[in-house]
């Protein structure tokens, strides 16, 4: 085993990344490929990449990216942003969490994305989670149909919502993949001005979040590539929505919208547009991600299974990460699974963040 800086992985280990994935059977999420691993890394300079060799061949045979905290301690790659995470192994390579560990210097690794099927790590889990999914592999008009069925309420009102602003504002148009620079700029203000209205941390506060995702905007991987989407009405963008793309998998990451235009709900429309225009697109899966929303609830066909936890190394250091992390996640998991009570936690931060944007 070696370990590497992201942006040291040959083209050749890239490939091998890439073809092992491929075969892993898991759903094609851009968050697992190298593309991602290597953008992290060219503004996380504590980002690294384990690379497991055939001990008869020295060919790789599996990659775990990581960043590397102090006192040995890792996490996913990207953790706080990454939607999907894990290793990208040979199946039966035979390989312990606690070998991979000791070989990365490392005396745990944290995540809190953790995808189903990544045997190393999911008897490590402290709690298993679902991230919602739109499933169009039949194509949009099958899911509408079943949206329809499922939730006629929710879409004759999204549907009228969107007629009403048309007609109240001005032609609505849709761009699935949006190029202007301006356009990202405006979502990632909305963005942040969303997450302080409702009291949570701005990201785009983060630099090097908010470089990765103009790094992420411009690249085209197969796999891996930046979709901007946006609903403008009179050419003025109402709702947006940055997330990464593979072939089959569109992994929703960070959408807004213009308070001004909030009760036509664009963000819904948005969606609808999107899943339509991915099912056009070829893609089959729209990733929601993790986490309570209403609008997840009324968009998903069903949902993927995630983890969070940590896998460590037995020792003094394993202790300290227990003491450092185990507590604030138990409060966390005590309060989002009473949803009474996670519904006053998330009132309480929107008063604390009207009164911060005063």
């Amino acid at each position: 085993m070696c370990v590497v800086a992201p942006g040291e992985l040959s083209e050749a280990e890239a490939e091998a990344w890439r073809e092992l994935r491929a075969r892993s059977g898991a759903p094609a999420n851009p968050f697992m490929e190298p593309e991602f691993t290597r953008a992290v890394g060219s503004v996380r300079p504590r980002a690294r990449v384990a690379v497991v060799q055939d001990a008869g061949t020295g060919e790789p045979v599996g990659f775990l990216p990581y960043e590397k905290g102090r006192l040995g301690r890792g996490r996913a790659i990207g953790l706080g942003v990454s939607d999907c995470q894990g290793g990208v192994f040979r199946p039966g390579l035979g390989l312990s969490a606690r070998e991979l560990l000791t070989g990365c210097s490392l005396s745990a690794w944290e995540f809190d994305n953790l995808e189903a099927g990544q045997e190393l790590f999911v008897p490590a889990a402290a709690a298993a989670l679902e991230s919602p999914v739109i499933d169009v592999g039949a194509g949009y008009a099958a899911y509408e149909s079943a949206l329809r069925v499922r939730s006629p309420k929710f879409f004759r009102t999204t549907a009228a919502k969107e007629r009403k602003l048309g007609r109240q504002a001005g032609e609505v148009r849709f761009v699935f993949d949006e190029r202007d620079p301006a356009a990202l700029r405006t979502l990632m203000a909305w963005k942040s001005a969303q997450y302080r209205r409702t009291g949570r941390r701005d990201r785009f506060a983060q630099v090097w979040i908010s470089v990765l995702v103009r790094r992420l905007a411009a690249t085209r991987a197969p796999d891996c590539a930046g979709v901007l989407s946006v609903l403008y009405v009179a050419d003025r963008p109402v709702a947006a929505h940055f997330g990464l793309r593979s072939r089959t998998v569109l992994s929703c990451w960070f959408p807004a919208y213009d308070p001004e235009f909030a009760k036509y709900s664009p963000g819904l429309i948005l969606h609808l547009r999107m899943a339509e225009a991915a099912a056009g697109a070829g893609i089959g899966l729209l990733d929601l991600g993790r986490g309570a929303a209403e609008y997840k609830d009324a968009l998903k066909t069903g949902g993927l299974r995630v983890y969070e936890g940590a896998a460590v190394r037995p020792g003094a250091r394993a202790a300290l990460h227990w003491l450092s992390r185990e507590p604030s996640r138990r409060a966390h998991t005590f309060v989002r699974n009473r949803p009474g009570l996670a519904g006053y936690a998330q009132a309480t931060l929107s008063r604390m963040g009207r009164l911060r944007v005063r």
